[in-house]
């Protein structure tokens, strides 16, 4: 006979169970067609995407350091796989997935992921904005059965060319630009009006779902000649080890560089998911560096297999978490449903329109973009604004990597200044003989030339105040800067007063030696409540 407490533990676990089940059904009816979508987006087989999920879902699922988070095929990296596939060619563009896979298993088995999350939040936001950009300009084309036009740029301002297109029928018989049109816009439509207004348990039902389940049905009574989804009987055929694997790659040091910025985009976007996700449960909190080696080990076989790379997706991954997940069984069970789903029912996958998967991504780029998000950037400065403009600018008519080079080196440049800047201001009292020098800012060795300039234009017999209460930071350099000139002062009959209290408190330490104005020898800098008692 069962204890209370074995019971009770048996009915929490099939409680857990029920919750995984239910959640890994919903994850997977919003992956599968971000999967496909994100394939044809990067124009490859719709199942080379669905590999990727189901990798993600059972084999980084099982190993992850985050265990409600959900894996795959991540529009964030839809411009770099673009990019690199039209500059090296498909085959070289999986050997660097599989370089990038490397580098982020050395990366998290050497406990190196906390400094991966060292990007500042402008770039972060900047680049999330002008992937969206992309994303949104290439997938328009897309979703009016049109091609891509190339750079990001070109697919931008070719936007009123697409609606033009999607408008007016074109004389070709073969070039239904305008049938395609009405089902992706519906599409949109279709997910805007149900995250809008549906209510109570149907919630429940993925937008996104909904609206390409409707665009099938739409296309299929209406009989639209339009594209469709291209996927074989078994998705085992799209499948190649390292296909035409040539030594010398090996050797080529432009791909290294590619495989380094694959790494660091992957792994940025998902350590954020991460920290994103552990903000929405109470439960197990993130392991940074064993999930950045749960993405290399999945990136790559990724690579090895010929397919995309992946990164945690904040979609699948608060999708999962709001259905109620529990454990990592959840993520798994979802890449086990992809897996049955392509084998078992493949003629399903036929029939949908590629226009609606174009429209679905044409939305994920919109929200993606989220430029509303300048005006909390501008609570920190107009600086912040300035450096997520230029990366966002820098992407879209650059590429990503060079975009998000600019914005930390404006972001380098905007330490440099803080930690160069200083304000300087005097104010005398001839009738007193006194002069106060206020200091603003930081007080580094880069601003010594400053201070000295203004020590020398200052009288020596007057008795000189200096203010540290609008001082940040001062540095050692400055600190014996001012205490031999309290020497010069001295004597040519003058006094140099500084407050050391206040300066105590700007450093907030008991750690930093001054020198005694009597004795020139270095002690330490009370607490302020010890030199209180002291006086």
């Amino acid at each position: 006979m069962l204890s209370a407490s074995s019971a009770f533990n048996i009915a929490n676990l099939k409680e857990t169970l029920a919750k995984d089940l239910f959640s890994s059904i919903v994850v997977f009816l919003v992956a599968l067609p971000l999967c496909m979508g994100i394939a044809i987006a990067c124009n490859l087989p719709p199942s080379l995407g669905i590999i990727t999920g189901i990798i993600g879902g059972i084999v980084v699922g099982s190993l992850s350091g985050s265990p409600l988070q959900v894996s795959g095929p991540a529009a964030g990296l839809v411009v770099i796989v673009c990019e690199l596939i039209r500059e090296h060619g498909l085959e070289k563009v999986s050997f660097i997935i599989l370089l990038a896979g490397i580098i982020q298993v050395i990366a998290g088995l050497s406990k190196t992921a906390q400094w991966f999350r060292a990007v500042p939040p402008a770039v972060v936001n900047g680049m999330l904005s002008g992937i969206g950009v992309l994303i949104f300009a290439s997938q328009f084309h897309v979703m009016i059965d049109d091609s891509p036009k190339g750079s990001g740029f070109n697919n931008l301002i070719s936007i009123p060319l697409a609606i033009w297109k999607g408008l007016i029928p074109d004389n070709n018989p073969e070039l239904n630009h305008h049938l395609a049109a009405p089902i992706g816009l519906a599409t949109i439509l279709i997910i805007i009006s149900w995250e809008k207004f549906a209510w109570g348990r149907m919630k429940a039902v993925p937008a996104s779902l909904l609206a390409v389940v409707s665009a099938t049905v739409l296309t299929a009574f209406l009989g639209l000649p339009i594209k469709h989804v291209d996927l074989p009987s078994s998705i085992i055929q799209d499948i190649q080890i390292l296909p035409n694997f040539d030594p010398s790659w090996l050797k080529n040091t432009e791909l290294y560089v590619d495989a380094i910025g694959m790494a660091l985009v992957a792994t940025a976007e998902t350590l954020l998911t991460c920290t994103a996700i552990d903000k929405m449960h109470k439960g197990t909190r993130t392991n940074y560096d064993r999930e950045l080696s749960a993405q290399g080990v999945g990136n790559l076989l990724c690579g090895l297999l010929g397919t995309l790379p992946m990164t945690g997706v904040l979609v699948r991954s608060g999708v999962n978490v709001n259905s109620g997940a529990r454990t990592r069984a959840s993520t798994i069970f979802h890449g086990l449903w992809l897996l049955l789903f392509v084998s078992a029912l493949p003629f399903l996958v036929r029939l949908i329109p590629t226009c609606s998967l174009a429209a679905l991504l044409v939305y994920t780029g919109y929200k993606l973009a989220n430029f509303n998000v300048w005006k909390q950037l501008r609570t920190f400065g107009k600086s912040e604004v300035y450096i997520y403009a230029a990366t966002v600018i820098s992407i879209v008519s650059i590429d990503l990597l060079t975009g998000v080079i600019i914005g930390v080196g404006l972001s380098v440049v905007k330490l440099l200044y803080i930690f160069s800047n200083l304000e300087i201001k005097i104010v005398e009292d001839e009738i007193l003989n006194r002069t106060e020098l206020y200091l603003k800012g930081s007080g580094t060795f880069l601003n010594l030339p400053r201070i000295a300039a203004t020590l020398e234009s200052i009288r020596l017999n007057t008795e000189l105040h200096i203010n540290l209460e609008k001082l940040d930071y001062i540095d050692h350099a400055c600190l014996d800067l001012l205490m031999s000139w309290e020497k010069q002062m001295e004597s040519a009959g003058g006094e140099l007063i500084i407050d050391w209290n206040t300066l105590g408190s700007v450093y907030k330490e008991n750690r930093i030696s001054k020198r005694d104005l009597h004795t020139g020898e270095f002690k330490k800098i009370l607490p302020l409540s010890a030199e209180k008692e002291k006086i």
